[in-house]
């Protein structure tokens, strides 16, 4: 079915507009401002409620609760460790959920809500916790529960969006979860302890989503379809062979972010021990705080420049060949300087790939069926490399020549899957 609103109706984003829409169409009615601002604070919200824990509260807890004998630096990796480890198996699970629901509130609307308040639950479970058991109970839950409402969140872009139009989009995203870890570490700093730091998290992260679901309506399911296990499993595996384009662009965004992840894993220790910075946690802030400006800054041009040209590739290409070449100089300009450059320009490239590398993974998407599945599984792409890091750069910065190694590796990897992205067909 084709919808009947009017371009003016669409850009408005009017809660009947949905309605009239095909739920496997390919959107071509532009969304507005209304609909934009309020999906990226609804994404903001939810990095709110997974960073104010993580950079924050998660460690000052490890520190109270970590038994006698047992480091807090170990409680904290294995309590991290597990929610990654829900985080890699959710974000797909929910969105091949989403993708089935036949609600009269839409597909995707549900999950959100439904996740939002069982995250922000979590978070007030982690705020009473009073052993590792129930801290990393609650930090599972938090990841469990928030990756069913991004999984959703991110989803909405392709079933409501236009091509032409995900770039900028998917810029507006990028700033939004920017903010939301920038967000997220304040509230947990300023609210006067842990548990109403959890509390801060929680109220802001219900409170984020509401715009969104109050003022705009999903796209419905014609109606329910029928449950299978053994296909619904066997959907989780998108063959590269039959679906190439996805294939490449799953590995181009795979190896830009463990390059990146390899490069900052061991920041805090490169000042210290290489750099022989005076204050390296100072100096981790610093950096931080130049990189942060710099990608908000490029992140929303990038995609509205993106979708002027109508290009995606060259895009995500230069973004990952500056990337490399700011991340091969902290092997070969090993000063003070150089890393502030450094952080400057993998900000512009970091900026650049999030916004123009989402609307490409948007426009590979096999089919419309499954959007939110197929999305999941992509962001593995995001979360796995985390998880590799760490196994690639411990022993290279231990027994393989150290952080100039460390460095080349990184910058490396993330230029073999820059240049991968041409690999692409389906899209310029």
């Amino acid at each position: 079915m084709t919808t009947t609103a009017s371009a003016d109706e669409g850009a408005e984003a009017s809660p009947s507009a949905p309605s009239a829409l095909s739920a496997f169409a390919e959107p071509t009615v532009p969304v507005g401002r209304c609909w934009t601002a309020s999906l990226s604070l609804a994404n903001g919200a939810i990095w709110v409620g997974w960073y104010g824990p993580l950079q924050i509260l998660l460690a000052l807890q490890a520190a109270e609760l970590a038994p006698a004998g047992t480091s807090k630096e170990t409680v904290l990796a294995w309590v991290t460790g597990m929610g990654a480890a829900v985080s890699l198996v959710a974000n797909p699970v929910f969105g091949a959920l989403s993708d089935r629901t036949a609600s009269r509130f839409g597909r995707r609307t549900p999950w959100i809500v439904a996740g939002v308040l069982g995250g922000a639950a979590a978070l007030v479970l982690l705020s009473a916790a009073r052993s590792v058991g129930v801290m990393a109970l609650g930090w599972c839950l938090v990841q469990l529960a928030l990756n069913a409402a991004f999984a959703a969140v991110t989803a909405a872009v392709p079933d409501r969006v236009p091509h032409g139009q995900r770039g900028a989009v998917g810029g507006w995203l990028g700033a939004a979860q920017v903010l939301g870890v920038v967000a997220g570490t304040g509230l947990a700093t300023v609210a006067g302890g842990i548990a109403a730091g959890y509390v801060a998290c929680a109220g802001f992260t219900v409170l984020g989503v509401l715009p969104y679901v109050l003022r705009h309506r999903d796209v419905v399911l014609p109606e329910r379809q029928p449950f299978a296990w053994r296909p619904f499993l066997r959907g989780f595996w998108i063959s590269p062979r039959r679906h190439p384009d996805l294939g490449w662009a799953w590995l181009t965004r795979f190896l830009i972010n463990l390059g990146n992840s390899i490069a900052l894993l061991y920041l805090l220790y490169y000042l210290r021990d290489e750099l022989k910075y005076d204050n390296p946690e100072d100096g981790v802030l610093v950096l931080t705080a130049v990189n942060g400006a710099l990608l908000l800054t490029t992140v929303v041009v990038g995609g509205v420049w993106s979708d002027r040209t109508g290009r995606r590739k060259p895009f995500v290409l230069w973004a990952g060949v500056l990337m490399a070449a700011a991340t091969a100089m902290l092997a070969g300009w090993q000063t003070w300087t150089g890393a502030l450059v450094a952080a400057a320009l993998l900000g512009v490239g970091f900026g650049v790939f999030t916004s123009v590398d989402f609307a490409l993974m948007t426009d590979v998407l096999p089919a419309a069926a499954h959007r939110g599945k197929d999305l999941g599984v992509i962001n593995i792409a995001n979360a796995l490399p985390q998880v590799a890091a760490p196994a690639v750069a411990a022993p290279i910065v231990t027994h393989l020549g150290g952080y100039t190694t460390l460095y080349l590796v990184a910058a490396g990897v993330g230029l073999v899957g820059a240049v991968l992205v041409v690999r692409i067909r389906g899209v310029d």
